[in-house]
């Protein structure tokens, strides 16, 4: 869905993703390392939101030759989603390993999913506009 009219951008925003991937993976290992051995799945895997959401569909597309086009608000929707799906991950982490709960977990899943379907929508329904004769 994150698409791109120049591989410039497409190289910036996927290092951008790698990086936050990264990011999670040592925070994760940091955070369980402190916390007395006690575990959260949603705490290891949080990683894979900015992974597979973001560089994997960039790097796939630079490997294939594709320069995509998108609107900028499919983009940020997109890009928001990704971040609804991480931070929620995290934080549901945090609550497992500190042995609670909290009832705003369930907002993350469900911000993602609408920010998503809306990049979705804003992505199909764009205007193209009409080459000039």
């Amino acid at each position: 869905m994150i698409l791109y009219t120049s591989d410039i951008n497409m190289k910036k925003t996927g290092f951008i993703y790698l990086a936050i991937s990264l990011f999670c993976m040592v925070f994760g290992r940091v955070y369980e390392y402190f916390s007395h051995e006690v575990y959260s799945f949603y705490m290891i895997y949080a990683f894979v939101f900015p992974l597979i959401g973001g560089a994997v569909p960039v790097y796939t597309a630079l490997f294939l030759g594709k320069t995509l086009k998108t609107t900028r608000i499919s983009f940020n929707l997109w890009n928001s989603a990704i971040a609804a799906f991480t931070a929620g991950s995290i934080m549901k982490g945090i609550l497992d390993i500190y042995g609670t709960t909290n009832k705003i977990i369930t907002l993350y899943p469900v911000i993602g999913v609408i920010t998503a379907a809306g990049a979705f929508i804003s992505y199909f329904l764009r205007k193209i506009p009409a080459e000039p004769i």
